[in-house]
């Protein structure tokens, strides 16, 4: 898991549940993106809530989940 800490203290990572985030103190989560199937069955991941692209089609879920997960770590972190 990556995690950012700014000089102020504020923490950035993709969310995951390894550990309890909240034993850390406040948290305020936001979406980075929304993983769904189109009328196919095909997968895309949209990371318009991050001004990022449309990633897809997938066949699986997981090649989505996988590769919202790469952009991510390669462009917000």
């Amino acid at each position: 898991m990556q995690v950012i800490i700014s000089p102020g203290g504020v923490m950035r990572l993709l969310y995951s549940e390894v550990f309890d985030l909240n034993t850390l103190g406040q948290t305020n989560i936001s979406r980075a993106s929304h993983v769904e199937p189109d009328h196919r069955g095909l997968w895309y991941a949209d990371l318009s809530p991050v001004q990022g692209p449309r990633l897809g089609p997938f066949h699986k879920r997981s090649e989505a989940l996988t590769a919202e997960t790469d952009w991510i770590n390669h462009n917000i972190f």
